[in-house]
């Protein structure tokens, strides 16, 4: 499949003295992004990750450009560019506006594990969680 797009609206409070999106802000619109691939693509794909209790084991945000509170939304390209048996990582790209010639204002990596809630530890990716996860990969080590 390639990349997920999702699109994110920021609020009025995202704002920081300079319009630009604060950065714990940023952090909030990056899962709003992943959980429109995770949870409403996923939940079609028969893969609930999110419903089954996911945690982030591992975020990087680069700043490239400003994130300006504007009245416009911001697009979010994702991919899968690491598949492990317990973790994946996705690659997000948010862009400065709604269009494809918007330039990218963050690049972001996330590493989540999924979580077994009722025993309160990791658990590794079901066969269909995986089989969704590898259709949106990129490229990237594949693990083991």
């Amino acid at each position: 499949m390639g990349v997920f797009y999702a699109t994110v609206w920021p609020r009025w409070s995202d704002m920081d003295s300079y319009r630009h999106v604060n950065h714990a802000q940023t952090i909030t619109l990056l899962e709003e992004a992943r959980l429109q691939l995770l949870y409403g693509e996923g939940a079609r794909h028969g893969a609930d990750l999110v419903d089954g209790g996911l945690v982030v084991a591992r975020l990087e945000a680069v700043y490239q450009a400003p994130l300006f509170v504007n009245g416009n939304p911001f697009r979010v390209g994702m991919s899968i560019s690491r598949l492990r048996v317990a973790d994946f990582t996705i690659h997000q790209e948010v862009h400065c506006g709604p269009s494809e010639g918007d330039r990218v204002g963050v690049v972001a990596d996330v590493t989540l594990a999924p979580y077994d809630l009722e025993n309160e530890r990791p658990r590794r990716l079901t066969t269909a969680e995986r089989d969704f996860l590898a259709s949106w990969r990129s490229g990237g080590d594949e693990g083991v």
